[in-house]
Formats: structure tokens, C-alpha cells, sequence
């Protein structure tokens, strides 16, 4: 077993945390807010005050945070980040979903300090992560990866190396863009639907049966039709991914669908939905 230190506990990081800690890995916490590791600390999870406190003595650092301000704090905060506390040869992982800029900067950063850097966002929300059942889209090195195997597989259900670092948030993002623009899609179908006076459960029902639909589709049309919109993966957090996707392309007239889906969800956050989950759209449009 690994000394692991998990930074991040959110809805995913705190699930992640507690797979590792149930396959018997000695796991150290650090999160902002300290109350969130109250769980963990219970079932055996030891809490640190800051991240750099959190990684000493650590073979793998794991973090799952909001955005590459929080991941950027987080690593390289001058006194109290976690890089200048990991040990030559410990292994970082980034699972946050950030920038492709950013996280070549990080790899830098990381090999200065003799700590090598596997990026590791994953495909999968709130039950996936509870279950261990994410897909990780890895960039890095492949030894480095095959290091990191156990735990991930501790983690998700499949492990893709998806090219160098960058590569990993990139097609990260790219994921995400597709998502939004299926939610986005459904959403506006939906609405046109019911503006018409259609059977939509009908109407859906032979759409599903047709080449066009996707699996995560049957999800998503049932939390709009059923207007269950707890928090998976809310409207703010794929707001900003397709804010770094937009970046990343250099260019919003490069990337003209994904830029206008984003329009979509800023709509939303406009009129106070960006807490809700990510289907919560479907309320711009089938009023």
C-alpha cells in the first residue's frame, strides 16, 4: 500500500479520497474548508493544516480542485504549496479539469522539483466517482502512468493515455464540449416539442431508438423531464470548462457550436441557475 495525499474535497475529491482509503492505502486530507474532511478523518483519513503540511512523506499527491486558480494555489503557493513539500521521485496528479497552458506550466514546475506529473481528469461525476467507476484521460508519461495504475484502477473503470501533458486537459475539455452541446441540443428539443403540443415522452422514445442518440442522453432527458436538477455536475463548472475550451482554441470563430452552447449556460447563470445541475438549461426553453 501507498502513502497517498488527496488536496480537494469536493463532490468528486471526496469520493476519490474514500475509495483510496477503503483499498487500504495510508491517506493524508487537505481541504479549504476543514469541516469537509470530517468523514474521512472518522474512517481513518489523517488531516493536514495546509497542502504542503498534507504531502509530506507522500509517494502520490493527488488533487481534484475547481478551476487553475484554486489548482495554482494549491501547488505553488509560496508558503504553504505542495510542490516545495513532495519528495524527489513522488509522483503529482492533477485530476482538476484546468487549461492546457496551465498544466504544461505545472510539469515545469514539477520537474524542477524532481517530482514527476501525471494529469489525470476524469470522464464521470458525483455516482461514478462514489462507485470508482471514472474514466481517466491521462497525459504524461507512460511509465509514470503505469506507477500510478493501482491507484487509479482503485478510482475508475478504465485508464486512457491520451498523449503528452496537455493532452489530458485537452481532451478533457473536448468531452465536456461535446456534453454541454447534447445538453444544450436536448434542451432546445425538448422546448420545441412541448411548444408544438407533441407527445415529448413519445417523441423521445423514437428518437432514442435511431442511430443519433447517445447513451448519456437516456440521463440527461430524464432529469429534464422529470426536473430533477441536484447538483452533478452544475451549470457554473461546464460554463467554465467551455470557457477554457474557448481559450484554448485562440479563437471563439474557430470553435463557432461550442461558443454558442456556452452562451447557453452564461444565459443561465444570468438568470441564477448556476448552482443546478447542467441540465437545469431546459428551463430557458420549455417553460
Amino acid at each position: 500500500m501507498s502513502n497517498i495525499t488527496v488536496l480537494g474535497l469536493g463532490a468528486m475529491g471526496s469520493r476519490m479520497a474514500a475509495n483510496l482509503l477503503k483499498a487500504g492505502h495510508t491517506l493524508t486530507i487537505w481541504n479549504r474548508t476543514p469541516e469537509a474532511a470530517a468523514t474521512l478523518v472518522a474512517a481513518g483519513a489523517r488531516q493536514a493544516a495546509t497542502p504542503r503540511a498534507a504531502v509530506a512523506g507522500a509517494d502520490f499527491v493527488l488533487a481534484m480542485l475547481r478551476d487553475d486558480a484554486a489548482s495554482r494555489q494549491v501547488w505553488l503557493d509560496a508558503e504553504h504549496g505542495a510542490l516545495a513539500g513532495m519528495s524527489a521521485g513522488s509522483i503529482a496528479i492533477e485530476s482538476s479539469t484546468v487549461t492546457p497552458g496551465w498544466i504544461r506550466e505545472l510539469g515545469v514546475q514539477a520537474a524542477e522539483h524532481g517530482v514527476e506529473l501525471l494529469e489525470a481528469p476524469v470522464a464521470g461525476s458525483r455516482p461514478q466517482a462514489e462507485a470508482g467507476l471514472l474514466i481517466f484521460l491521462a497525459g504524461g508519461d507512460a511509465a509514470t502512468l503505469e506507477r500510478c495504475q493501482p491507484l487509479l484502477k482503485v478510482m475508475g473503470a478504465a485508464v486512457h493515455l491520451v498523449g503528452p501533458v496537455g493532452n489530458g486537459a485537452l481532451t478533457k475539455l473536448s468531452t465536456n464540449a461535446l456534453l454541454g452541446i447534447q445538453v444544450t441540443a436536448l434542451a432546445e428539443v425538448i422546448g420545441l416539442l412541448k411548444r408544438n403540443g407533441a407527445d415529448v415522452d413519445a417523441a423521445l422514445k423514437a428518437i432514442s431508438a435511431t442511430p443519433v442518440w447517445a447513451p448519456v442522453n437516456h440521463y440527461l432527458v430524464s432529469t429534464m423531464l422529470s426536473s430533477n436538477f441536484a447538483p452533478q455536475f452544475p451549470i457554473a463548472l461546464i460554463e467554465k470548462d467551455f470557457g477554457y475550451a474557448v481559450a484554448a482554441a485562440g479563437d471563439s470563430a474557430t470553435i463557432p457550436t461550442i461558443t454558442a452552447a456556452r452562451g447557453v449556460f452564461q444565459q443561465a447563470i444570468e438568470q441564477g441557475l448556476g448552482e443546478i445541475n447542467m441540465t437545469g438549461v431546459v428551463q430557458l426553453f420549455a417553460k
